[in-house]
Order: C-alpha cells, then structure tokens, then sequence
C-alpha cells in the first residue's frame, strides 16, 4: 500500500478509538453501549468481541474498561456459570455465545496484561457450565435456533461459530485434550452440496466446497456458508494452513461470481450465502420481515465480520489480498444511515448496493476494525498467533 492508503487506515483508526471511547459509558451502570446511539444496552457478545481490538491497539483506558465489563459480567454469572446476554442483568440468560466469549475474551486479557489467575473462580464455574452443553458428553457443544448473534436465524444443534469459540478458549485455558475432541468432530464433517449456489447453472458440477458448515446435528445440516465461523475456524488453526488458503481462495471465488450476477455490490463478503430465498428448505416466516436475501443474517455485510475475515486472510499469508480488503472496509466504515459523522461504523449493509442498515457508531464494527487494521500492519494476528501455533503443535504429532 502507499503513504496515502496508510493515512486513511490511521485516519479510520483514530475514528474508531473515538467511537469507543464516547461508547465506554451508557446510561446501563455506567457500562458500555453497544452502538452510539441506536443500541444503548451493553450487550456481552458485542462489548467482548470488541475486546479483541480493544486489546490489540493496547489502549490503556479501552482495556480498563473491558475489564471492568468482565468484572460486572463475574458478578452477574449465574449459580450454574452461565454469563448473560445483557452485561448488566443476571436474568437475561438466553444466549449460547455470551459464556463461550466471556472464556475467550478472559483468556485474551490475561495474556494481554499478565494476570493469569484472573477472574478464576469464573472461568471455573463457566467452563463447568459449558461442560454440560453437550448433548453427547463430546465437548461439541448444542444451541437452540436465534441463541447466538444471530437472533434471527435458525442456527440449530453444533453450530459452527460457537464451536470455533469454544475450540479457542479451550486451547488457551490449556484444555488441549478436550479441544482435539472438537477438531476431531468439526473435520470429519463434508461438504456433500446440497446446498447449491444460485449462479450454478443446472447441471453444472459444483466446486470443491473447503469450508465448514454453519450447523450439524445428527442427520441435519446446514451447508449455507458462514463467513464469522469460518474466519474464526482460520485464526483458531481448527483448520489447517492448506485447507485456509482454500478457503479463502473459494470465499474470493464465490464473491466474484455474485459480483458478476448482482448479487453482491461490495468486495467484502456477505456474511452468510448463498441466501435463502422464500421457496427455499431453510425459509421460515419471519424471514420475510427481517432476512430478506441479502440483508441482515441472511447475507447481510458487516463490518465487524469483515474484521474477522481480513484478520483470517493474514493469518492463511495472504497479505496483498488482505491490504486489499481492509482499503474496502475503511471505505465501508465512513457511510452513516442516520448520523453526520466523518465515519458511521455502521451496524450492516445490504450486499445488493451496498447501503448502510443499520445503527451508526456501533462498538463491535469499530472495535474489529482496530484489529483488523493492526493484523495487516503487523502481519500477524494478536493472540490467535498464539492460538493456532498451540493448535498445530498439538495436533501435529
């Protein structure tokens, strides 16, 4: 990249440290919001998943403030170990992703600042908890459909993204054995094509799929691809370096052809395709309100993914290909949907024309696009270094 594409990524960057920074303190205690002005609750998986860039730009001040979220989500476990969906409220339980990240995102701070036995009594009771998440005892753990981040779509039984978090966590707690259960699982899983793009042509033999799928369980699955499970599988080293570099190189594949189809307005990937349509197996009603193709879950663009997947694209050595895609994500993070600012860090685009959908300043958009920024600056990926090297070593003897 020249001088002036590295001044728009610090420019974006110092942006996006603003925006945490006016997010740090909402009306909820005094906790972070989850967007500027549109989500004032501070939502776990949001604030946790901001942890990462929070944690690798080295900000003093952010990193109090994470860790005064993990504080206040210790506080408000459960007696079984469960973390809330809402850092503040111990009721709100209803999530199978908020525990999972507290695990990672505790590990990660203790890494970052050197207290290991931080918050241990809660890692404790937390990895009991996920423990019993198991239908089949095999650590592979099950949710019920709109648990996780997407609260409105049917993700159902083993599902992919959680499972790359708990992978992750394992690896840094030092539960090696339980996280080669996991791999084990996760790998003898194929792609068998079911479930076919719709730019193939009748006919046309489909393309080797690398990927993994968005869910299992038992006879059922879901084939769609989903781009937040698949970074992570990446940066955990849950795949290897050879089927990375196939992964990236099918996503790159794919998008291209949407490009070519309209389908896809921007060069960053939707975060789930191809999309369900409303005669499809996978459609259900609500869909029709919230997840029309292209939007939303269902194959909506956003930013906070897209961090993750320029994050994976350093860690399988495809540098060029990751300074291109963060320039995309710096143009992507400056659009607003409502608020006049130099830079909206919006909530989600649509893929078809790229237009912002969702809220403005939203703290995982900026958040991932601080780690992102700084993977492709260092050329390697914070802590997920650390991560996959733990995960090769141990399943490559």
């Amino acid at each position: 990249m020249n001088a002036q594409q590295w001044a728009s990524i610090r420019e974006a960057k110092n942006a996006a440290i603003e925006v945490l920074l006016h997010n740090a303190r909402g009306p909820y205690h005094s906790l972070p919001r989850a967007a500027g002005w549109g989500y004032p609750e501070p939502y776990t998986r949001d604030l946790l998943i901001s942890g990462l860039g929070i944690l690798a730009c080295e900000n003093q001040k952010l990193t109090e403030v994470l860790r005064r979220v993990l504080q206040t989500l210790a506080r408000n476990q459960s007696r079984l170990g469960q973390i809330p969906v809402l850092v503040h409220n111990p009721n709100e339980l209803n999530s199978s992703d908020s525990t999972p990240l507290f695990l990672l995102a505790v590990g990660l701070y203790r890494k970052a600042t050197g207290e290991a036995n931080f918050l241990d009594d809660s890692v404790k009771k937390a990895l009991t908890w996920m423990e019993y998440q198991s239908p089949a005892n095999e650590v592979m753990v099950a949710q019920l459909p709109t648990s996780d981040w997407r609260d409105e779509y049917w993700i159902l039984g083993y599902g992919l993204f959680v499972n790359t978090i708990v992978y992750s966590y394992l690896l840094l707690h030092n539960q090696t054995k339980k996280a080669s259960r996991i791999r084990h699982e996760l790998n003898k899983y194929r792609i068998s094509g079911e479930v076919q793009p719709r730019h193939n042509q009748k006919g046309q033999a489909p393309r080797q799929r690398p990927y993994y799928a968005a869910w299992v369980y038992k006879v059922l699955s879901d084939e769609h691809f989903d781009l937040l499970g698949n970074s992570l599988a990446i940066l955990s080293g849950l795949a290897s370096p050879s089927r990375a570099k196939r992964i990236v190189s099918w996503i790159e594949r794919e998008c291209q052809t949407m490009c070519e189809q309209g389908q896809l307005a921007l060069d960053l990937p939707p975060n789930f395709f191809p999309y369900v349509h409303p005669e499809d197996r996978e459609w259900h009603p609500r869909y029709a309100r919230f997840n029309h193709p292209g939007e939303y879950h269902n194959g909506g663009i956003w930013p906070f993914i897209c961090g993750f997947y320029i994050a994976a694209i350093v860690a399988a050595g495809r540098t060029s290909l990751a300074e291109k895609k963060l320039l995309a994500l710096t143009e992507l993070v400056r659009p607003s949907r409502e608020a006049n600012v130099d830079f909206g860090f919006n909530e989600w685009f649509r893929a078809q024309d790229g237009t912002p959908r969702g809220q403005d300043w939203q703290t995982w958009s900026a958040g991932m696009y601080l780690y992102a920024a700084v993977s492709v600056e260092q050329r390697q990926t914070p802590f997920f270094d650390n991560i996959r090297s733990l995960s090769y070593e141990a399943f490559s003897k």
